[in-house]
């Protein structure tokens, strides 16, 4: 929790965007995964992620899988695998 990692983003107008209502709701409900620090597409609440209402599924704009790898120039996305990994089950 508040950790700050470098993952590439690959979208030109993407952007998540609410109204008052909904970002207060989702931050108040702890739903909102992700937040950008620079803000780079006008994300409404800076928001990159968010959670469903069950919290079982993830919505983001950022790509961990292009980070996951020292090749590819950066492997900050390793960090989110892991901490998946770790609460993921099988089905």
């Amino acid at each position: 929790v508040g950790d700050v990692i470098d993952i590439p983003i690959a979208h030109h107008d993407g952007n998540y965007f609410a109204d008052d209502e909904t970002i207060a709701r989702l931050q108040g409900e702890d739903r909102v995964a992700f937040t950008y620090t620079d803000n780079p597409n006008g994300a409404k609440g800076d928001i990159a992620g968010i959670l469903s209402a069950n919290k079982r599924v993830l919505g983001m704009m950022p790509h961990p899988e292009r980070a996951a790898d020292a090749g590819h120039g950066g492997t900050d996305g390793q960090a989110l695998f892991r901490a998946l990994s770790g609460v993921l089950t099988p089905a």
